[in-house]
């Protein structure tokens, strides 16, 4: 088994990016909730419903989402997904 490679031009991704990720043969809209070099974990509606999940995919699986999708993306708020200590 060889290891896996990283993609021929370096993709970078930040928080909150639009991006699309395949799931069972159909590109499924998503938010970048953080990432790598090599990898992202994305916020993504993998049905047509209200519903996310979120999963780690290769940063080769990932490419850039320019198309809103209104249920994904009004729904964005990351001040609540990192945690903040109390003081």
């Amino acid at each position: 088994m060889s290891a896996p490679t990283r993609p021929a031009e370096s993709q970078t991704f930040s928080p909150g990016d639009r991006v699309w990720i395949p799931k069972s043969g159909v590109q499924r809209p998503g938010i970048v909730v953080c990432s790598s070099p090599d990898a992202a974990t994305v916020r993504y509606r993998p049905t047509e419903g209200r519903g996310t999940g979120v999963d780690t995919v290769t940063a080769e699986d990932v490419t850039t989402r320019t198309a809103a999708d209104p249920l994904l993306d009004s729904t964005l708020d990351f001040a609540l997904s990192r945690r903040i200590p109390a003081i």
